[in-house]
């Protein structure tokens, strides 16, 4: 399980790397990055999203204890975060990234190692995973960059405006809903999602290390650190507690509980930008539990495997 966890975290480390080399080696112009964050947030990752969930195959999973299990750690988690803002002494477009450093997950690991791990089943796991902690954490998110994001507090109306309009919350109430209705995705149409989909993993990834700042990384330890915590530490132990509510168990549990561990999607720095957090830091923190995830990662999934 070890070597699968770092050969599936070796790629995104790289295209990070190559992502600052092509910002910094002016190999593409300036305007080019912004243009290709809009576009992996508003085209890109929706359709990443709603294709996984329009058309995963769900066989024999415990999809309703999986998902109360996988929503309600992360709602607890996200409230607990919520509750420690002013003790962590960050400004709103920081807290944000903390925030998102701390419920986010990157599901490009995901899929790829529980998927070696348990095959289609696997598929079927992360598929199940990405229905319950997706809207989950783009609901949350919002909420956070509305009331905490440099572009001000906003009124309940404009919150429920932005969740409404949310590119990826929206493509995730559209998946689930093809999925429950049995209908599927036009075969022409599925084609043309799927492959839009596969392209926002190493767009984004690029994006990231392009926003890289290694100048700034000594004001990066404290957030990165707590963020970190929360992710590799508290998140999994919320969710194995709920495992033993819920009575989750063998691989839907093993599987749930590598959802939580995983480090925070590359998607947070596209969020962070266009929703008015820190996107540096963001990007720092990507970086940060990326790096940290191949020796914690492992050791988190081992430790508490004998648990469930």
């Amino acid at each position: 399980m070890t070597t699968l966890l770092l050969l599936a975290l070796v790629p995104i480390a790289l295209l990070i790397s190559m992502g600052a080399w092509l910002r910094h080696s002016t190999f593409l112009q300036e305007s080019f990055w912004p243009q290709a964050e809009r576009l992996g947030y508003y085209v890109l990752l929706p359709s990443l999203f709603f294709h996984s969930l329009a058309t995963a195959q769900l066989g024999e999973v415990p999809v309703r204890d999986m998902i109360l299990t996988l929503v309600l750690s992360t709602v607890l988690v996200a409230g607990l975060l919520v509750a420690l803002r002013r003790a962590v002494s960050l400004d709103g477009p920081a807290f944000t990234s903390l925030f998102q450093g701390g419920v986010r997950f990157n599901n490009y690991v995901g899929v790829s190692i529980v998927a070696g791990l348990f095959g289609a089943q696997g598929i079927a796991l992360a598929a199940v995973a990405n229905a319950a902690i997706v809207p989950t954490v783009n609901v949350l998110c919002v909420l956070v960059f509305a009331r905490y994001g440099s572009h001000g507090r906003l009124p309940f109306n404009a919150i429920c405006r932005q969740l409404a309009l949310n590119p990826l919350v929206v493509a995730c109430v559209l998946g689930i809903s093809v999925q429950a209705s049995g209908f599927g995705i036009p075969v022409g149409i599925d084609a043309v999602l799927k492959a839009l989909g596969q392209a926002s993993l190493p767009l984004g990834l690029l994006c990231v290390g392009a926003a890289l700042n290694l100048g700034a990384a000594g004001g990066w330890i404290k957030p990165i650190g707590l963020s970190s915590i929360v992710k590799f530490l508290i998140m999994p132990l919320a969710t194995l507690g709920f495992c033993h509510v819920f009575g989750l168990k063998g691989e839907a549990a093993i599987a749930a509980i590598l959802f939580q561990a995983l480090p925070t999607a590359s998607s947070s720095y596209i969020m962070a930008r266009q929703l008015g957090g820190d996107a540096p830091l963001m990007a720092g923190i990507i970086a940060g539990q990326t790096l940290l995830a191949g020796i914690v990662l492992p050791i988190v999934v081992m430790s508490v495997t004998p648990w469930v």
